[in-house]
């Protein structure tokens, strides 16, 4: 029995987290419900989570991304929360985008669903036969993996492209209607990073925002039962309840109240 217990602890440290995590990402598929399922140990464990339980989405060709407000919701430590989302986008495992909702929304991606959406839009490029396609290789290569905050200014982008070939404002035109960059409205130098077709999953991320408010809203003491309101379909958006629910009681518009039968979902009062 000792030999077990000495075999495990000589296992590399990284190895025996990995394998902590895949158990617990194989316990915490889509089929359990919010309810067992609202919190998890640390930030990794719940990114990888959320990213299996991400909804499919139709007509829509978008990687699982995670908003940085059902991470609040989901590990009850706030500042482990920034501490290892900071150490996780230093470490180039996930990247932080801030999302054009009129809020101060960030969504995470992993780094690997990036490159491969990325992917995605170039190889429809090619099938346009559109020009100039190498920026997409200069981005990845050398802004990418220089630049991790979740914007980039004009003269550093060219810069930083420049270490590729020669640019032009058609490459950085090209960024910008892939979907990859988009400009910031208070200074049109800056760009924030971006994450290619998500227009309308943000539209619908609005849109279910205010039909679970408005609906609990319009109940007598602006309740309901946790399980009872994870199964009601949404028609306004095509992201799931669970998507919202989590964003909603991260963002502080909902709280969580512990009772005999279950958990509570109840509006917050201002």
């Amino acid at each position: 029995m000792n030999k077990d217990t000495n075999s495990d602890s000589s296992k590399p440290k990284k190895r025996r987290r990995d394998e902590e995590i895949e158990a617990e990402s194989s316990s915490s598929d889509r089929t359990l419900s919010l309810e067992e399922n609202l919190t998890f140990s640390d930030t990794l464990v719940a990114l990888r989570i959320m990213r299996a339980q991400f909804p499919h989405i139709d007509k829509v060709s978008i990687r699982p991304f995670i908003l940085q407000s059902q991470l609040y919701s989901s590990v009850n430590d706030r500042t482990q929360v920034d501490r290892e989302l900071e150490s996780l986008r230093r470490e180039r495992v996930l990247r932080v985008f801030k999302l054009n909702t009129g809020q101060d929304d960030h969504a995470i991606m992993f780094l690997d669903d990036y490159l491969n959406q990325i992917e995605c839009v170039v190889k429809r490029m090619e099938e346009k036969k559109q020009v100039n396609l190498e920026v997409f290789e200069w981005f990845q290569t050398h802004v990418l993996d220089s630049k991790l905050e979740p914007s980039v200014g004009h003269e550093e982008l060219c810069s930083l492209l420049s270490i590729g070939g020669k640019v032009k404002d058609e490459h950085i035109s090209l960024l910008i209607n892939a979907g990859i960059l988009t400009r910031q409205l208070i200074d049109p130098d800056m760009y924030w990073f971006a994450i290619p077709n998500i227009g309308s999953v943000l539209k619908g991320l609005s849109q279910g925002r205010k039909e679970i408010l408005s609906f609990l809203n319009r109940r007598k003491y602006k309740e309901m039962m946790l399980a009872l309101l994870e199964k009601k379909h949404l028609r306004f958006s095509p992201l799931d309840m669970r998507f919202h629910l989590r964003d909603l009681i991260g963002s502080g518009h909902l709280k969580t109240i512990h009772t005999p039968t279950g958990l509570v979902v109840q509006i917050s009062k201002d």
